[in-house]
């Protein structure tokens, strides 16, 4: 690992500062978990002069209900997000995502902001510089993308995004969709269908360099409303996901009348199911219906050979997170 500055940021104001003062070389770090990684593999094309620690920072984490909103602060770690009654209870999909993520300690090191914001796992993006050399793919500035001529049994099944097939990591991602969730920074509050962004840059997010999560904003539904998360993975813990799946959903009278569906590990961003949720609308859930939106979540899929696989999986993940339901 290269020599930098380290910086223990007092406030979220001294954080920001410190980016703009570092500009396009500094990094921030919460957990670590993701991070430490990069920094140890050398994994950018220019490394960073400093890293700020949002740690030193009070107040940022936290999980409270005010009103009809549940809030959480970026720096509450993904056991705490697991473990939390006011969780289970208002927000269930987003209480197993973050249970299913990775292994107990890096869930106890994790933080809800940083699994959101964390940098994509293709093998190519992250191949290490001691092992050979840094791959200097499209989306660390260089012209191909490795991953479609090459192994990319774990990339997107819907296309790529400016040449690049890598998928997003994030397992609370998703669940934080299906509930319709808000993003609050340093420096706007963003809607959680805006705030992922794969065509933004290296990055997942659409975060400039300087801007830093403070919150996560979950609305308090309906007393009807149920949701629910379910993932497949090689190994249930450790791993990264083959696909994700969560859902929310509103009934009356055993009729659906609000639904929200969102996949993950199919696309470079998460990847909301829009037809599906308009086919289930006013319907009742039977095991027919809910196939048949599986497979209206898959219709425009585009996979290449060795991910083929994935298209079967996200189907079946639909219709069983549905049925969970």
């Amino acid at each position: 690992m290269k020599r930098f500055t380290h910086i223990n940021a007092t406030s979220a104001e001294h954080a920001v500062s410190c980016l703009q003062e570092y500009k396009d070389s500094s990094y921030v770090i919460a957990g670590g978990s993701d991070l430490l990684g990069c920094l140890k593999d050398n994994l950018w094309m220019q490394t960073p002069e400093a890293i700020v620690n949002l740690k030193t920072i009070e107040g940022l984490s936290y999980i409270k209900e005010e009103g009809s909103t549940l809030h959480i602060g970026a720096l509450t770690t993904l056991t705490e997000v697991a473990e939390s009654s006011i969780v289970k209870k208002l927000a269930p999909a987003l209480a197993e995502a973050a249970r299913r993520t990775a292994s107990p300690l890096l869930r106890n090191m994790g933080t809800l902001g940083g699994n959101i914001c964390q940098e994509n796992r293709c093998w190519y993006y992250r191949y290490p510089s001691k092992l050979g050399g840094r791959i200097d793919c499209v989306r660390k500035g260089g012209t191909k993308c490795f991953a479609v001529i090459g192994e990319h049994r774990y990339h997107s099944i819907f296309g790529a995004v400016n040449k690049c097939i890598a998928v997003n990591p994030s397992d609370t991602a998703p669940a934080l969709i299906a509930l319709n969730a808000t993003i609050k920074t340093t420096k706007r509050t963003i809607a959680i269908d805006e705030f992922f962004s794969a065509a933004h840059g290296a990055g997942s997010t659409i975060l400039d360099r300087d801007e830093i999560v403070l919150e996560i904003l979950v609305p308090v539904a309906a007393k009807s409303a149920v949701s629910a998360f379910k993932k497949i993975a090689f190994r249930k813990s450790i791993d990264f996901a083959l696909v994700t799946c969560a859902i929310a959903l509103e009934k009356d009278a055993d009729k659906i009348t609000a639904v929200r569906i969102c996949l993950n590990g199919v696309y470079n961003n998460p990847m909301r199911s829009q037809e599906a949720e308009e086919f289930l609308l006013g319907k009742v859930l039977t095991e027919d219906i809910a196939k048949e939106a599986g497979e209206i979540a898959l219709q425009n899929a585009k996979s290449l050979f060795q991910n083929i696989y994935k298209v079967q999986l996200a189907k079946t993940l639909v219709a069983d997170t549905l049925l969970s339901l």
